[in-house]
């Protein structure tokens, strides 16, 4: 009997790990083809980033070239993608033309200011749609539901940005008997430090939270009120029920938990599209991270940055697909079988 179980484990183990070891190759052929087609796609982009660099001043064709051989936009494009290639698999992803400073350096500064925003709006949308998805399934087709899903769907087609400008309208520049609560944009209003910083940057992050809780919440609620509604009908919920358990407890001990698959892997792919996604937000809001940055860089066009900026973008995609993929399977053992 041990060894029949001892051989079932290694059975489980191996599929495990050959599953493991599948989604880890796909995640590295995708790490580099975004690699190889941030390097392309940005050069279709008009504009010269070395007129650029000169800020409108009248230079001599020597001093351009000069300009050139500094960055290496005078050699072959062939050649450029080789050294880019070769570079950032060291973690070295060039210099920016318009900051003059690593590529690397310009990230690491600005991605804490996205951490905390995306970071911030990640907890309480994650946590707003699994409470009202499982309320709205427990309770489905009464108004309560009816309203929670309409709502849902109305603000998951809303636009960021045009959310983000609607609501520096209405509460940062005030509209009728509403004043202007809240800042138009920035981090900080500066000058502040200690707990009085803490209070300012809260100040700040309010309405971009907003924003993102408004428009991404609804994808949770929606994938947490089916999964809760394809486990309702489980002869499990009629057992507990029919021990006297209230629906209550019947809803939090056995419903949701049960449910909770489809929500987790939503989780993680959402972890990494709000990193990515927070483009047009902080752009919207001048806020200090790397979507405003990018929008910065697109503009010049500051082709090291943008490049490394995408690569960043897409790989915490990647990386939460990834680990989505790598978990599901422990949480539920049928999977990668």
């Amino acid at each position: 009997m041990n060894g029949t179980r001892a051989r079932a484990r290694a059975r489980v183990r191996t599929a495990y790990l050959r599953h493991a070891a599948g989604k880890l190759g796909g995640a590295a052929v995708s790490l580099l083809a975004v690699l190889v087609t941030s390097f392309f796609l940005f050069r279709l982009i008009p504009g010269d980033p070395v007129k650029y660099m000169t800020g409108g001043r009248q230079v001599s064709a020597e001093q351009l070239a000069a300009y050139r051989r500094e960055f290496g936009l005078d050699l072959p494009l062939w050649q450029q993608f080789t050294d880019y290639c070769g570079k950032a698999l060291t973690g070295d992803l060039g210099t920016s033309y318009q900051f003059r400073a690593p590529v690397v350096d310009k990230i690491t500064e600005a991605l804490p200011n996205t951490l905390l925003l995306t970071g911030t709006a990640f907890v309480l949308y994650t946590a707003l749609g699994i409470v009202l998805g499982t309320r709205s399934a427990w309770r489905h087709g009464r108004l309560g539901d009816r309203l929670n899903t309409g709502l849902a769907l109305a603000l998951y087609s809303i636009p960021s940005f045009w959310l983000g400008l609607l609501l520096i309208i209405v509460f940062s520049v005030g509209m009728g008997p509403i004043p202007g609560l809240f800042p138009t944009g920035g981090m900080e209003s500066g000058g502040e430090e200690g707990f009085a910083y803490v209070v300012d940057v809260a100040h700040h992050l309010v309405l971009p939270v907003i924003t993102l809780v408004a428009v991404e919440y609804g994808q949770t609620l929606l994938v947490t009120r089916s999964a809760v509604l394809d486990e309702m009908g489980s002869d499990y919920l009629t057992t507990a029920r029919a021990k006297g358990l209230r629906d209550d407890l019947v809803r939090r001990r056995h419903a949701v938990p049960n449910a909770m698959l489809p929500t987790m892997t939503l989780i993680f792919v959402n972890l990494g599209r709000t990193v990515a996604g927070v483009i047009l937000v902080e752009t919207v809001f001048s806020w200090p991270g790397l979507g405003g940055l990018f929008y910065q860089a697109l503009s010049v066009p500051d082709l090291p940055l943008v490049q490394g900026l995408f690569f960043v973008f897409a790989s915490a995609v990647i990386v939460m697909n990834t680990l989505a993929d790598l978990i599901y399977p422990l949480l539920d053992p049928r999977v990668g079988r």
